[in-house]
């Protein structure tokens, strides 16, 4: 395991900094959050509530990031640059952050509660965005997948928000082709490593993959378990918290088009990497890949835009339960007991285990993930 830092005496401070746990903000800082904390619950207009924030594609072809409330309606909109992905949410719900689609160029910070935007945070040289990152629990630290330009080695940059989002150390030695990281405890970053080296976007070690779940201790940024899959064609992506505190990851299958593999598996830790359940036919309709996934009251659900559909699970038995077709099935997240499903043609659907819910039609055209700023 290798650690990667500016210095040494940023990795000291960070290493004491991440110990003591404790959020300062900057007098700046402290301006603009009172400002969002005085505005939350106050959104142009709209009732109080929680908020989805998500990126998107607009209208006229260009790209954003937006907040909206649980039926789709937009209350802010941040231009981004480039298409984004997904978006880390600061706890307490003041500052967000919102990822560039892999190979990324760019984050963009922002406030939720006004929209107003921080300066574009470019990617290092030789460097690259994975399209996710994850805040500590205390909110000082964000930490986001990035790759090494020539190489796809894994990495993953740590941001001060209490210093304009300054990288001060880099997490390295895990693997190639990191792509979602989540707080698996407030000592534990949970990272899926898709195991692929791409040009741009095109793969070149399909033959030689080596993708993992891999668990980092924050303060040493050193790995503390793996956990491995037998078919190393499955590229694990996307990941979520479930109630019971594992992890669910949900996969790109790299294999041939007609082979079939379960795309969503859950790992308690010190144990193995357990799949889901489907009948071959069943998983042919998620067409090989798995985009957002969230857990309620013991059942998963796993969305795919290219396959046009949702699946849900019962996380005891690993049993599919349900499986529907929704047009660009995108992100997922759970408010008040309820899955909330969008879709990339600006679709909703609330539902819960039993119930099919309803859709409202949104005029956001949702891309792949969501989070929950809840009020």
């Amino acid at each position: 395991m290798q650690l990667m830092v500016t210095d040494l005496t940023r990795r000291a401070l960070l290493k004491k900094a991440l110990g003591t746990a404790i959020l300062l903000p900057t007098a700046g800082m402290l301006s603009a959050c009172a400002s969002a904390e005085r505005s939350m619950g106050q959104l142009s207009g709209t009732e109080a509530g929680d908020r989805i924030i998500g990126c998107s594609r607009t209208a006229n072809g260009h790209y954003a990031v937006v907040v909206a409330d649980l039926k789709g309606r937009p209350i802010h909109q941040i231009a981004l640059p480039e298409r984004g992905h997904g978006v880390a949410i600061q706890p307490g719900g003041v500052l967000a952050v919102a990822f560039a689609r892999r190979p990324g160029a760019y984050m963009q910070a922002f406030y939720p509660a006004t929209g107003e935007r921080l300066p574009l945070r470019r990617a290092d040289q030789n460097r690259h965005y994975y399209g996710h990152g994850a805040f500590s629990a205390d909110g000082r630290y964000l930490f986001a997948t990035e790759g090494v330009s020539t190489t796809s080695e894994g990495v993953i940059g740590v941001y001060d928000t209490t210093a304009g989002l300054q990288k001060v150390a880099e997490y390295t030695g895990f693997g190639i082709g990191p792509h979602e990281v989540v707080l698996a405890d407030p000592d534990t970053l949970a990272i899926g490593v898709g195991g692929v080296h791409t040009f741009g976007r095109e793969p070149l070690n399909l033959d030689s993959m080596q993708p993992a779940l891999v668990y980092l201790d924050i303060q040493s940024g050193k790995a503390v378990e793996k956990a491995v899959l037998s078919d190393k064609r499955l590229s694990i992506r996307h990941l979520a918290v479930t109630d019971t505190g594992d992890i669910a990851c949900g996969q790109q299958y790299r294999g041939l088009p007609e082979q079939t593999a379960s795309l969503v598996h859950l790992h308690t830790r010190g144990g193995e990497l357990r799949p889901l359940l489907a009948d071959e036919e069943d998983w042919m309709r998620f067409n090989h890949y798995i985009a957002s996934i969230a857990s309620l009251d013991g059942y998963l659900l796993a969305t795919s835009p290219r396959g046009n559909c949702y699946g849900i699970w019962r996380e005891e038995t690993g049993d599919l339960v349900d499986l529907q077709p929704l047009t660009d099935a995108s992100g997922v997240a759970v408010s008040e007991g309820q899955w909330l499903v969008g879709s990339g043609a600006g679709k909703i659907l609330t539902r819960t285990t039993l119930n099919p819910g309803r859709i409202d039609q949104s005029a956001v055209m949702w891309d792949n993930h969501w989070k929950l700023l809840f009020s």
